[in-house]
């Protein structure tokens, strides 16, 4: 029996199911594209899919709808691909091993995907029902989302008609997403020396972090493990003589990094007690500083023995220490015009160490354009300074809110009528194609909007089922009234 055999909408689910057996992480989107695309052939619906492999495709409107405007569902094809430590599983290749566990849907070990994936099972549901009433319907699957919103940046849209435009894209149900911010993606490099040297190598791990989403989470303060080991480097160089050999951790620019290691050298003769004397001082500081939003934190010390290593030329060892205790990172303006409402942020997401080089990548994000660059600038600045360099992908522009909305008019009135409660309309720092795609449809009208995800970008990501079908009812509902 399939996993969700038993839950509802079926269809929704079961289209669900099929997808995240289909890997899909970012920059591997051919199958599901083409999953997509044989699924419009097999319905009989006109269908264009790219060589970026965006997928377009069109629905007639119902009996007595014919004429009515065309509604955009729009959503992307991509995930994020997170798994816990020890987790078997090859995300180019593997599929995603779900489970119920009471009112939610989740992975084992790994993010779900319901971001975005919940999005294309509703559109595929609503494109295979022939009973529902509804308007000519324009479904556009993008990918790339999560690396830079690459693919609502590349796709062709000119052939569409549709100027209304629902995003499946958010995560809170009964909170609908009027604007977000901008963003892009800054690596900073550095060039390295090494030096040949011999003794004794240690694995130092920053571990047990929460994580979470860079744009939708950084309010919540969890700690970084690219900050907090460039923060226990710092502070056991202050201590003992030591060379650095590797450093490396996260995985998306755009997910708050939950895990880094450093292999570092010691002499022959070295302080070993000192060393784990040291480890253990600032694992009970860190302890106590992320009680309450990384309760788990760990600092781990492994010895791994005598060895001759290429380690860093104590000037290189500077400056990728230097980098690391400065580089700005998290909240850097809160809005003063919406209450609560992250303004600027950057995430330092990824970080790597080669023979040759070191680099960290951000994920940088605002609502004022003019600080999206201003940030840019002093990270550019702080890396030069030290001999680096800065190349910057995936800029997209920030979704301005629309005084007057006649999407947002049908929506409140219909998830009024249908839950008998008002409907939340927000802002968001995290970023959202609306923006790329209103600057390719003139008088584009938007909204964003979701059933309930928890944790996204993390093992720990869940999708409530109930919220899942109410959902469901309130697309249906609102199709239904877009006469």
């Amino acid at each position: 029996m399939r996993v969700c055999e038993q839950l509802k909408p079926k269809k929704v689910f079961e289209y669900f199911e099929d997808l995240c057996q289909i890997p899909h992480g970012s920059g591997n989107t051919r199958q599901i594209s083409d999953y997509c695309a044989a699924f419009a052939k097999s319905h009989g619906l006109k269908y264009i899919q790219d060589e970026d492999n965006n997928v377009i495709i069109f629905k007639d409107g119902s009996k007595g709808y014919e004429n009515a405007d065309p509604v955009i569902i729009q959503g992307h094809l991509d995930m994020v691909c997170e798994k816990e430590s020890g987790v078997d599983i090859d995300f180019e290749k593997d599929g995603l091993r779900l489970y119920v566990d009471g009112d939610f849907l989740k992975a084992e070990g790994t993010t779900l995907g319901g971001d975005d994936g919940i999005a294309v099972a509703y559109a595929l549901a609503i494109l295979d029902d022939d009973t529902l009433e509804h308007p000519p319907l324009e479904v556009v699957f993008t990918v790339d989302e999560e690396i830079g919103l690459l693919g609502a940046e590349s796709v062709d849209l000119s052939m569409l008609k549709g100027k209304k435009l629902l995003n499946i894209d958010s995560e809170e149900e009964g909170v609908f997403l009027t604007s977000c911010a901008g963003g892009l993606g800054a690596v900073c490099e550095l060039p390295l020396n090494r030096t040949e040297q011999e003794g004794v190598c240690y694995e130092i791990k920053v571990t047990g972090l929460q994580g979470g989403h860079s744009g939708a989470e950084i309010h919540k303060e969890h700690g970084n493990a690219i900050v907090l080991i460039g923060r226990v480097l710092q502070s056991l160089n202050l201590k003992l003589p030591f060379a650095i050999e590797r450093l490396e951790g996260g995985l998306k620019d755009n997910a708050i990094p939950r895990e880094t290691a450093a292999v570092i050298m010691l002499p022959a003769n070295g302080q070993e007690q000192e060393l784990y004397a040291q480890i253990a001082e600032q694992e009970e500081k860190l302890k106590k500083e992320y009680h309450t939003s990384d309760p788990d934190v760990s600092i781990q010390c492994r010895k791994l023995g005598e060895q001759k290593k290429l380690v860093l030329h104590s000037s290189s060892a500077t400056k990728v220490l230097f980098f690391l205790r400065n580089m700005p990172n998290g909240i850097q303006h809160m809005s003063m015009d919406i209450p609560g409402l992250v303004e600027t942020s950057l995430n330092a997401g990824i970080m790597r160490m080669s023979d040759q080089t070191f680099s960290v990548s951000f994920s940088v994000r605002s609502s004022v354009t003019s600080r999206k660059y201003e940030l840019t600038d002093r990270l550019a600045f702080l890396i030069e300074f030290l001999g680096g360099s800065i190349s910057v992908n995936g800029d997209y522009p920030a979704w301005e809110y629309k005084k007057e909305s006649k999407i947002r008019s049908l929506m409140a009135e219909t998830y009024q009528d249908l839950f008998q409660k008002e409907a939340r309309f927000e802002a968001i720092h995290a970023g959202l194609e609306c923006g790329i795609l209103s600057g390719k449809i003139e008088d584009l009208d938007c909204i964003s909007f979701g059933p309930d995800l928890m944790d996204i970008h993390t093992p720990k990501e869940r999708l409530r089922i109930s919220s899942a079908e109410r959902i469901w009812n309130l697309i249906i509902e609102f199709l239904k009234r877009s006469r």
